[in-house]
């Protein structure tokens, strides 16, 4: 199993507008299991579970990619996953 957070830039003359469609269409593509608003360089970030690495190619440049409003996209695999999951 690869996971990886993909980091997403939506266009500047769309930001307002696109944002929370962006945000939707994005969720609905096949190994995005969250996806969130945030602040800083990007605006939304997804995590992505994909069988191996070819897979996750195909759903970033496939999938995430092809969501209108997307301008560009940065991936960071994780090395070692949580053994489990902290809840704050």
């Amino acid at each position: 199993m690869v996971v990886a957070f993909i980091m997403i830039k939506v266009g500047t003359g769309e930001l307002m507008a696109w944002l929370k469609s962006v945000k939707e269409k994005v969720s609905k593509v096949h190994g995005v299991k969250e996806v969130y608003s945030i602040l800083g360089r990007y605006d939304i970030m997804a995590k992505v579970e994909a069988k191996s690495v070819e897979e996750l190619t195909n759903i970033v440049v496939d999938g995430i990619r092809s969501v209108p409003g997307v301008l560009t996209t940065e991936t960071f695999l994780v090395a070692t996953p949580a053994e489990r999951t902290v809840r704050l």
